[in-house]
This record gives structure tokens, C-alpha cells and sequence, in this order.
């Protein structure tokens, strides 16, 4: 029964921490889009010149991948560590006060619903087998052999931004130049509008709140960049 419950568990915690990587990479995705095509239609308010265009998009391209993937890094490095560092204080407190562990475990299980003679018990089961793996389990929620990986947090983000990045590039750079930010419009609500639907059905979340709210957001940062640079085009010809 015990056995069956832990595999439950992890079960239930793999399939978080996927979805949770998913809504990640969604979130990444979102922003290479919107933060792309922002510089490049604003560039596209002052200048038609191809090559500049391309420069400001791969420039953001770049730049944006990196930030976010150094981002990623940073804050999921510190969740690790504070992780390590719950880790060895459980550990400590496992070898100093062992007894006074154990009745916090019990007490745990009792929270949950067990009664006292079976939360010992369950309790007395997962000591002798790994103590400190069932107190991370039921206090911390952490698995020792499945600590946050910064790298492939870095790596995933850097990944997503690119590939919502490259579809407002394209679609700045394909069109003739009287097409080009009809078209990035077009292509970056599109892409708003599943990204929304994706990650509220992710986090079960009503859809339409979330697509209006990515569009309507991705439209105006479109408009006022757009014109900005149409005004500075101006002001500078």
C-alpha cells in the first residue's frame, strides 16, 4: 500500500515537473515573439532597408536567447542550492536528533489522515529503508536524485525564445517591404493566440481570458513600437 502511494507520487511529480518545463518553454516562445517583433517592426516604422532590419533581428535574436537563458540559469542554480542546502540540513538533523525526527514523520503521516498505530508503522518502514529520502519526500517535496538541472533550464529557454524569435524575423524579412509589418502583425497574433491556448490549457486556465490577454498585449507593444520608429523615421529624413 505504502509502495503503491510513493509511486503515485513520483508519478504525479514527473508529471508536474514536465508540464512545468512545458509551460516554460511556452512562456519562452512568447517572449522571442513579442520582444523580436517589437524591434523589428519599430525598425520597420523608420527604414525599409533589409539589411537593417536583419541586424536588429538577429541582434534581438541573440541578445534576447542569451538573457534569457542566463536568466534561467541563475534562478534555477539558486533553487538548486537551496535544495543541497535543505538536503544536508535534513541530513544533519537526521544523525543529531534521530528520535526526535521520527515523531516528526509519524506527526506527518497523522496530518494526512493515518491513524496513529499506522502512521508509526509507515513511518518505522521508511526510516529502515531511507530515512532521509522519506523525510525529503513528505516534508520538502524533494527528490535528492532529481534536483533541478540549471543547465537544461538555461538551454530550454534559450531554445523556446529562439523559435518564437525567428517566426516575427521571417516574417519581417520574406514579404515585399509594403507587406512587412501587415504581415508581422498578422503572424505574431496568430502565434499570441496559441500560445495563450496553450498555456491556459496548461495551467487550466480559461482560454479566451488568456488568448486576449497575449494578443491585446502583443498588439499594442506592436503599435506603439511601429510608431515610435515611424516618428523617429520621420523626425531624422
Amino acid at each position: 500500500m505504502t509502495d503503491g502511494t510513493h509511486a503515485g507520487e513520483a508519478h504525479t511529480n514527473g508529471i508536474s515537473q514536465r508540464l512545468n518545463w512545458l509551460r516554460a518553454g511556452v512562456l519562452g516562445a512568447n517572449d522571442g515573439i513579442v520582444s523580436v517583433a517589437s524591434l523589428v517592426v519599430g525598425v520597420a516604422g523608420a527604414t525599409t532597408d533589409t539589411p537593417a532590419l536583419l541586424l536588429a533581428g538577429v541582434a534581438g535574436l541573440v541578445g534576447g536567447a542569451i538573457s534569457m537563458a542566463l536568466g534561467e540559469y541563475v534562478s534555477v542554480s539558486s533553487q538548486r542550492d537551496s535544495e543541497r542546502a535543505l538536503i544536508a540540513k535534513e541530513r544533519r538533523e537526521l544523525t543529531e536528533m534521530p528520535d526526535e525526527e521520527f515523531e516528526e514523520l509519524t506527526q506527518l503521516y497523522r496530518d494526512r489522515g493515518l491513524s496513529d498505530a499506522t502512521a508509526r508503522q509507515v513511518a518505522k518502514e521508511l526510516t529502515e529503508h531511507d530515512a532521509l529520502a522519506a523525510h525529503l519526500e513528505v516534508e520538502l517535496r524533494i527528490d535528492q536524485d532529481d534536483l533541478v538541472n540549471p543547465w537544461h533550464a538555461a538551454i530550454s529557454s534559450a531554445i523556446s525564445f529562439t523559435l518564437g524569435a525567428l517566426l516575427p524575423l521571417l516574417a519581417i524579412l520574406l514579404p515585399p517591404p509594403q507587406w512587412r509589418v501587415p504581415v508581422t502583425f498578422a503572424a505574431v497574433l496568430v502565434a499570441l493566440a496559441i500560445t495563450g491556448t496553450v498555456s491556459a490549457r496548461l495551467g487550466g486556465a480559461p482560454r479566451g481570458r488568456a488568448v486576449v490577454r497575449l494578443v491585446v498585449g502583443g498588439a499594442l507593444a506592436l503599435a506603439v513600437t511601429w510608431l515610435i520608429g515611424t516618428l523617429l523615421g520621420t523626425t531624422v529624413a
